[in-house]
Parts: structure tokens; sequence; C-alpha cells
């Protein structure tokens, strides 16, 4: 099993809403990046969920990846902020994953996260990084889980 952090920003998407929906397609990711970390998630793997471009940013919950990349439809609709013209049906560019809610943290602030000594090499913490989707080693999502307990 391998461990996640991927964002949302809570006003289009909240670890709320994914609780309300009980599953949802993790879609609309346009970076290439991102796209194959997604690719390399399987089921059964934990993501953090954090809240990003909010006041304060954070980690709101914890959830399971239910459902293996595939190709996001939102690439084929034009009425989509996602769609992509240039994305070819036979070979789709873009992809989602399904996640479902695990539990909910305590909210953890990114100004608590960033003094967990676990976290000092996290990705997450790292200048510039906007990445969506990250990898997390065994040792920084226990670390933000329990933060959140």
């Amino acid at each position: 099993m391998r461990h996640w952090l991927m964002k949302t920003e809570p006003d289009a998407f909240s670890y709320d809403d994914l609780v309300r929906e009980r599953r949802s397609g993790w879609d609309g990711v346009r970076n290439y990046q991102a796209r194959n970390l997604m690719r390399e998630m399987r089921r059964g793997d934990l993501v953090v969920i954090y809240h990003s471009n909010a006041k304060p940013p954070g980690a709101a919950g914890v959830a399971r990846i239910v459902g293996e990349a595939e190709p996001d439809p939102t690439q084929f609709d034009p009425t989509s902020e996602y769609h992509d013209p240039r994305s070819p049906r036979d070979a789709p560019r873009w992809d989602l994953v399904t996640v479902a809610p695990k539990r909910r943290l305590r909210f953890v602030p990114l100004d608590d996260l960033r003094v967990l000594p676990a976290l000092r090499d996290c990705q997450l913490l790292a200048r510039g990084n906007r990445l969506s989707v990250l990898p997390l080693t065994p040792e920084e999502f226990a670390a933000i889980e329990a933060a959140g307990r």
C-alpha cells in the first residue's frame, strides 16, 4: 500500500462533499506529473485530502483509492472547464481515480504541518511545489494522521 496527498479547493469540492457523495472520481487534473502519479495509485492506497487555496489551508480527511486510473470524461466534454480538445478519444491524455472517504481528521492547518519533524522533507512543504497530487512516505502519512486525531 502506498500513501498520497491530494489537494482540492474546498469551495469547489471539500472533504465534506466527498463524505456526502460517498465516492467520487478525482477529475480535472491537468498536469502530466500529477496524472502520472495518479496512474501509480492502486485500490486500497490511502490519501490525505488537503484543502488548498483556503484560509487556512490544511489536511481535512483521509480517503481510500477505490478505483484505479481511467480516462477522465471531462476532457471530452466541451461544456466542462476541464475540456481538452486536443485529447484523442482513442488515446486519452487525462485520467481520474475514484476515492471514497475513510475518516475525517481534526483539521490540521499548514502551519501545524510545517512543525512536524516527520514532514521536514515532505514535498508538500517544498518551496514552489504546486502539484495537486503528491506521494507521501508512510512516516509522513502517519504524522499527518496522528496530528488530526
